[in-house]
């Protein structure tokens, strides 16, 4: 009798273990003190803010590979190390640009295409610069004057993304550029000031020296416009002029890397499908002094944060395998245009039909620490355990609160999700777009020592535990039915509909 009470006891006993195994398992791996070490080094003043194409890139790419390296994790399949060398084209503004409109002088101007040109000629002034816009206008030969964005969508944003469209049509109307009017807010504008008159990176691709040229025969300017005041002019303006003298911009190559690795799953079946775990390690480098006179970027939430979710997940599953496979992608150029995930995406190191979920992590900033915020939440079948995951950390997990930011297709899990493979972006808690989150977002002020870390604790505990959750569930995680991505989604898997 007592050899049975001790048995039945010893088997309470494992139960109990196995039932509190999960949690406990993460609870193993993920503590403060590593967090704000991971944290504090990247977002260094040493390292200047982790700009894509520098020396201190590099360094940032090398830690978190040696990182990777002390846990056990393994390399890039395909290299043998942890890189992915990504080659880019660097693009150096012109120095000498001068412009001026009916007489007056452009001084606040960002050039997004550039060419040697000097041109002092009547132009056009073509409203919103959209189809309509061009009707009974003869724009051949000549540079148009637009305003930015469309009717329906005016702030800096919605421009950017009419970009491609309104360069487009000018040329199918024979224009040779566009100076287009932005209205925007001081600090909106300190940011499109950093992003484009600084140097620019592009990918690589076949056809460079085609775009080169066809480039070289274009030129596209954003000038501020405060309040629309000179749009408004010269949409009554009977003549519009345009000086516009510039010499060609500079071109060069450089390579940066993702930094790779990968963990083996433990079912004979399930190993051969994989979770991605993916944030972004470069930041926006040195740029415009705050009020403080600190000109780094340190980028401590953009995006060492993230990367730190992804390396506790690393450090997690280096130690305690689920039952998926794991795919740990660090990625160069987002803050350049999402490069090192596009790159990715197009030279996979392992089949895109094997990825089942991309787990991305990208932060601006936070402005409630009960929450975690994913972005697309909703979108994907893992929602729930996404949801208990934080849970069992004192969090609640949360759908995007601020829609309207575009947020899904800002980060690096767009191209993923574009190729049709389920993508996420676990973000730092917030209820709206605005207070502490702008506050931090893109600002020197984004050091390591302005973060709560006992949210950082709940906050990657909860990352972990989603993600082992996704990872053993013998279900694979979809796009939730009727999704965008769903069709993509479909062709990548090769899944047959029914009728």
């Amino acid at each position: 009798m007592k050899n049975y009470i001790t048995i039945c006891i010893a088997l309470l006993s494992i139960a109990f273990g196995f039932a509190q195994s999960e949690k406990e398992l993460v609870e193993a791996t993920v503590n403060k003190e590593t967090i704000k070490g991971h944290i504090y080094f990247l977002a260094d003043d040493l390292l200047k803010g982790r700009e894509t194409g520098t020396p201190e890139n590099k360094i940032a790419a090398s830690y978190l590979a040696n990182t990777l390296r002390s846990y056990g994790v393994k390399p890039n399949p395909k290299t043998g190390t942890y890189y992915q060398e990504v080659t880019l084209q660097k693009t150096s503004p012109p120095k000498e640009v001068s412009l001026s409109i009916n007489g007056t002088t452009i001084k606040e101007m960002v050039v997004l295409k550039a060419a040697k040109m000097a041109q002092n000629e009547q132009s056009v002034y073509a409203g919103y610069g959209m189809e309509e816009d061009y009707e009974g206008q003869d724009v051949k030969g000549k540079i148009v004057v637009i305003k930015a964005g469309s009717k329906d969508a005016k702030d800096a944003r919605a421009a950017f993304g009419l970009r491609s469209k309104k360069e487009e049509l000018a040329k199918k109307n024979g224009a040779i550029g566009i100076v287009e009017l932005l209205n925007a807010q001081d600090n909106i504008w300190g940011f499109i000031s950093h992003n484009f008159n600084e140097p620019r990176l592009e990918l690589v691709e076949l056809d460079d020296k085609k775009e080169m040229t066809n480039s070289s025969e274009f030129v596209y300017i954003w000038a501020l416009d405060k309040e629309h005041v000179m749009a408004q002019n010269l949409a009554t303006s009977r003549a519009v002029i345009v000086d516009v003298s510039m010499v060609e911009k500079n071109v060069k190559s450089i390579t940066s890397n993702n930094v790779i690795g990968v963990i083996e799953g433990t079912d004979p079946n399930l190993k051969n499908e994989y979770i991605i775990y993916s944030a972004h390690y470069d930041h926006v480098g040195i740029g415009t002094p705050d009020e403080t006179g600190d000109a780094i970027y340190n980028g401590a939430r953009d995006n060492a944060v993230g990367v730190t979710t992804v390396l506790s997940m690393a450090e997690n599953l280096a130690k305690y395998p689920t039952k998926r496979s794991a795919l740990f992608i660090l990625f160069t150029g987002e803050e350049k245009g999402l490069l090192g995930s596009k790159f990715y995406v197009e030279n996979p190191v392992l089949p895109l039909n094997q990825m089942v979920y991309c787990f991305n992590s990208d932060n601006a900033g936070y402005n409630d620490t009960s929450l975690a915020t994913i972005i697309g939440l909703p979108r994907t079948t893992a929602a729930n355990h996404i949801k208990n995951g934080a849970k069992q950390f004192g969090l609640t997990a949360v759908d995007d609160p601020a829609p309207e930011q575009g947020l899904f297709d800002r980060s690096d899990n767009v191209h993923f999700a574009a190729a049709g493979i389920p993508a996420p972006t676990f973000s730092l808690g917030f209820t709206a777009f605005n207070g502490d989150v702008t506050k931090y977002y893109h600002r020197p002020g984004d050091e390591a020592d302005s973060i709560d870390y006992d949210y950082m604790e709940k906050f990657f505990k909860a990352y972990v535990a989603s993600g082992r959750a996704i990872a053993n569930d013998p279900a694979t995680p979809t796009w939730t039915k009727g999704d965008k991505y769903e069709a993509a989604s479909d062709k990548l898997y090769n899944k047959l509909k029914k009728n």
